[in-house]
């Protein structure tokens, strides 16, 4: 009877031979993923050191980037396929991947990098995904999407039958209810940015470099159309349009971070229905008037730019807003704060297929679930119940 072959990505023993150099060879046969077998040696100043410098190209040979995932698959080296075949695909941002690299690295790996694919059972994952709960309560249902995908592509490998993520527990995200800004709050927070590190009843200035409208405008901006902060400071001289009855800006780009590029704009909003074109307030249209005719021009016919005249990070314009914010006690307000108030006093208007078209959603339950501040106070009804509903009067007694 014919020897069975090779399993795939295996090698067969291991033979030490002494060369007439007086260094040591170390060969074996290994079966590639063509199928074919294929006499593999290495050498090295002793038998044991030759079979280890093998060893260690076998193992490199059986793990190539474009070779079968198999059950012997390490979760590290899965996690790197997956990364570099949607790398490949296009359509994610640079920003969602290092997103996705840095989750990876931080909340998967260190516990599971180590573990054959084979070796993830639905009860191992299920642990873990319970103890991320636990552990990182915000990331647990990140964390287990990622795995999801990586071992959906092991199942598409044939490498594992059942991708065990499947059936592990669902992960409980916990809706936090939506904080909107009152106008009274709103007031404090403009005559606060305003006032910031101007000079004291002293006549004395903070030390520091010396203020700008900036920050203050941009807030401005944010109350005024409810865009996102990298939306607000992607917009250009060329997307206002002044000289009409309404003031307009369209929101057409959205600027991110890139690796050895910094900030970039980037020509597209979010998404699709992110790109929307909103009519300005008086506030806000004079306010990009003046910036018009007071601010210098740019290269980048940017409304908003850094002091050396590059796009403004919104990481640094979030480090202000956080020192002003601790001054006045409103620690919980973030940019966010301004276009979920935005919306919540739109759809108390409009309703909120209204507040969804002016914050560029979709569908209009998004925007009610995620930026509408529930009011717990129901509408009048009492004249409609005592129409309907009241007893008729008693006859007086004979």
């Amino acid at each position: 009877m014919a020897r069975p072959p090779l399993p795939v990505g295996t090698w067969g023993k291991i033979r030490r031979t002494e060369l007439p150099s007086g260094r040591w060879q170390a060969a074996t046969r290994f079966r590639d993923y063509d199928g074919k077998t294929r006499e593999v040696t290495a050498q090295g100043g002793s038998g044991a050191a030759a079979e280890r410098s093998l060893v260690i190209g076998l193992s490199n040979r059986a793990y190539q980037a474009d070779a079968d995932i198999t059950g012997d698959t390490r979760i590290r080296q899965l996690a790197e396929l997956w990364l570099e075949e949607i790398e490949g695909e296009g359509g994610r941002e640079d920003t969602t991947i290092a997103n996705y690299r840095g989750v990876i690295a931080y909340s998967i790996l260190p516990v599971l990098g180590d573990l054959r694919v084979k070796e993830l059972t639905v009860s191992r994952a299920d642990r873990f995904v319970k103890e991320a709960m636990k552990r990182t309560p915000g990331q647990a249902s990140r964390i287990k999407g990622l795995l999801t995908w990586m071992l959906d592509m092991a199942v598409r490998h044939e490498a594992i039958r059942h991708n065990p993520m499947t059936s592990v527990t669902k992960v409980n995200t916990r809706h936090k209810a939506v904080r909107a800004m009152t106008e009274g709050q709103l007031k404090v927070i403009r005559d606060a940015v305003r006032a910031w590190r101007q000079p004291g009843p002293d006549g004395r200035r903070p030390p520091g470099p010396p203020p700008t409208d900036d920050l203050a405008d941009i807030i401005e901006m944010f109350i005024a159309t409810g865009a996102r902060i990298n939306e607000v400071l992607a917009i250009r001289d060329e997307d206002v349009e002044l000289g009409t009855d309404k003031a307009t800006v369209t929101i057409s780009g959205t600027l991110k971070s890139v690796k050895g590029k910094g900030v970039v704009r980037k020509p597209t909003p979010k998404t699709d229905a992110s790109f929307r074109t909103l009519t300005l307030p008086d506030f806000a249209a004079n306010l990009l008037l003046r910036r018009r005719v007071e601010c210098p021009p740019n290269d980048l016919g940017a409304v908003f730019t850094s002091r050396n005249g590059t796009w403004k990070n919104a990481s640094n314009v979030r480090r202000t807003w956080r020192e002003i914010r601790l001054e006045i006690g409103m620690e919980w307000v973030t940019p966010h704060h301004f276009r979920k108030t935005v919306a919540t006093i739109i759809e108390r208007e409009l309703g909120s297929k209204a507040a969804a078209a002016q914050l560029g959603h979709t569908s209009p339950s998004v925007t009610h679930r995620h930026y509408i501040e529930q009011s717990h106070v129901a509408p009048d009804m009492s004249e409609m119940l005592q129409r309907r509903l009241a007893r008729e009067p008693l006859e007086p007694p004979k």
